[in-house]
């Protein structure tokens, strides 16, 4: 995972980390639920919502669309209530009660933590490199795994408790035991696909994370407090990259009054990260000519953030 505030240059190192696993002969798939479509950009390709696309051998990305979920998140749960209760059709006021639920503000966030628990358990790639949203809400995301867990957790305790009443669900259908079963076994499979994400993204062993900063005094203070707060949902901190800073041999040229000065504050900038965060600041990538965008652009990241 690679995090840190906006347009700081996670999707780039998203893209670089992707490409050089691929390169290693690993099946790779680098996604985002960012929907500002930065990947599409990077990789000049559009992923927004066609699931995971072949970028180059070994290397696939994806971009979730959060609105197509939700419609597919909808009917899932239609499909399922259809099947438990024997309905045809649905009653209307059920039917009303799906479409509120779906207006909900937290619904979008739901639908794509669920399409990340999706990703991350199904095991099908060697790794993902996961582009994570800016620091607020990539921190809400990460905890919907704990909040959830605490939430379904209840629910299914109740679930329990009510099978000892066969007259609540007696009016169903005549086997309402299989009725209360099949809700039960429901809350019980979305419970272990959330543990079993949780467990994925806190296993320092699975899982690294990233951040992503560059030398400005304001950014340095907000990844100090950003750490503080990741380490709470023990997200497995495995280092720092130091992204667009100036080369130094500049200070040797006949450069502008403003750039020298740029440079100095960077060499503030650059001892204040030194000093705060020590043997895990793992690189330095410098600020490159033009944007990062096509894969001889990324290569020439890679090659700077895994040499």
């Amino acid at each position: 995972m690679f995090g840190g505030k906006g347009g700081l240059g996670k999707t780039t190192f998203s893209a670089a980390a992707g490409y050089w696993l691929a390169q290693q002969g690993h099946k790779v798939l680098v996604f985002s639920v960012d929907p500002q479509a930065s990947l599409s950009d990077i990789f000049k390709q559009d992923l927004f919502g066609k699931g995971p696309i072949k970028i180059m051998d070994n290397l696939w990305a994806q971009e979730i669309d959060a609105d197509h979920r939700v419609k597919a998140y909808q009917e899932e749960i239609r499909q399922k209530i259809r099947d438990m209760y024997g309905f045809k059709e649905l009653p209307e006021e059920i039917e009303s009660y799906i479409q509120a639920a779906s207006a909900e503000p937290a619904m979008e966030e739901s639908a794509i933590f669920d399409a990340v628990v999706d990703i991350v358990v199904t095991g099908d790639y060697d790794y993902y490199i996961y582009d994570l949203v800016p620091l607020g809400h990539a921190l809400y995301y990460l905890s919907m795994a704990t909040v959830y867990d605490a939430w379904i957790g209840k629910i299914t305790a109740l679930r329990e408790q009510m099978r000892e009443y066969d007259q609540v669900a007696a009016h169903l259908r005549k086997d309402s035991t299989m009725d209360e079963d099949a809700i039960l076994d429901e809350l019980l499979y979305i419970k272990d696909r959330i543990q079993s994400s949780s467990r994925i993204l806190t296993d320092k062993e699975k899982t690294a994370f990233f951040f992503v900063l560059v030398p400005e005094d304001m950014i340095i203070v907000d990844t100090v407090k950003a750490a503080e707060l990741f380490s709470k949902f023990k997200v497995p901190l495995s280092g720092y990259i130091v992204n667009r800073v100036l080369p130094a041999d500049l200070e040797k040229q006949n450069i502008p009054e403003y750039l020298r000065h740029r440079l100095e504050m960077q060499g503030r900038y650059l001892a204040k990260i030194k000093e705060t965060f020590g043997g895990q600041v793992l690189t330095q990538v410098p600020e490159l000519e033009r944007d990062v965008t096509g894969l001889p652009m990324i290569s020439r990241v890679a090659d700077y953030l895994c040499e």
